[in-house]
């Protein structure tokens, strides 16, 4: 079980912070499940042109195959101007949408206001739907008044919903393994 958390964003840390704990919730709730980060801020990725998937090098081509490989994601984003970043739908056009069929997709968003939460119900549930992933019921949003000034989570109620999400995740993923052998 291979669980590939995303952080689709150049600039900031809060998103990254809270794939983190989630990893890290995940890998102490299943220490056998494999799991990585891609930080898009460490790749050099091409604009999608409308090229097919295999026509791609470079760190565009390396984070395909490392997207493709994967059973599940954790896709994290912070919320500007109302929407997920460029950089994450620039990732999500590259990617076949065969790749994320029948996988288990969780969400993570943070932003300033609070009704941000929203982008996820309608921006992102959306897409994972056309890739025909499996959806986690919960999502994480992380408001920036959960972190302190240096982009740790301070919010014990965040810490919370970061657990629950995260065994959620890896259930989810159990369940399908099973069924699927």
């Amino acid at each position: 079980m291979k669980i590939l958390g995303i952080s689709g964003t150049l600039i900031g840390r809060k998103t990254l912070t809270v794939i983190e704990q989630v990893i890290n919730e995940i890998k102490s709730f299943s220490p056998e499940a494999d799991v990585d980060i891609l930080d898009l801020r460490k790749f050099n990725i091409q604009f999608c042109d409308g090229r097919t998937t295999s026509e791609y090098t470079g760190d565009t081509k390396e984070v395909i195959e490392r997207i493709s490989l994967a059973d599940g994601y954790i896709i994290g984003t912070p919320i500007f101007q109302g929407s997920f970043t460029g950089a994450l739908k620039n990732l999500l056009d590259l990617v076949p949408p065969s790749v994320f069929q029948h996988k288990v997709m969780g969400f993570v968003a943070t932003g300033g206001n609070p009704q941000h939460y929203l982008v996820v119900e309608n921006q992102l549930k959306p897409i994972a739907g056309y890739f025909k992933a499996i959806i986690t019921p919960h999502f994480i949003f992380a408001n920036s008044s959960q972190f302190n000034k240096q982009n740790e989570i301070v919010d014990s109620e965040l810490n919370a919903e970061i657990k629950e999400f995260s065994q959620q995740v890896i259930f989810m993923m159990s369940k399908l393994s099973m069924e699927s052998k």
